[in-house]
């Protein structure tokens, strides 16, 4: 799976957020600054092609699907993250965390906890 542009993982997420819809209902989902329609609409064409979105004829105007649901593309994208940038070490992700005060000891607290659930 592509990774996408931050245009691109916007409009998904408000595709994600509408669970199917059309340009419009996806432009009102996005915060302010928002796009131009046309702008919006030729990244929803994009993500199409890249089979993020399927779309379907309703009279004059297209509706949106997602093809790829959010957790999904979680996953596949951390996965890469964590590959791309820590070595495929996730003790070395949260050390960075850590590092950078992202993170404190009470979330690392209950990441344990969430661990030793499983």
């Amino acid at each position: 799976m592509e990774k996408l542009s931050q245009q691109e993982e916007e409009a998904m997420q408000a595709v994600w957020q509408s669970g199917q819809g059309f340009i419009k209902d996806f432009l009102d989902q996005l915060a302010e600054p928002k796009p131009p329609y046309t702008t919006l609409a030729s990244t929803v064409k994009n993500l199409e092609r890249k089979g993020f979105l399927k779309s379907e004829k309703m009279g004059n105007s297209f509706r949106y699907l997602p093809l790829i649901q959010e957790e999904e593309y979680k996953k596949r994208f951390m996965s890469g993250f964590v590959s791309n940038y820590f070595q495929n070490s996730y003790k070395d992700l949260v050390t960075f965390f850590a590092n950078e005060k992202k993170i404190s000891a009470t979330d690392l607290k209950e990441i344990i906890k969430l661990i030793e659930k499983q």
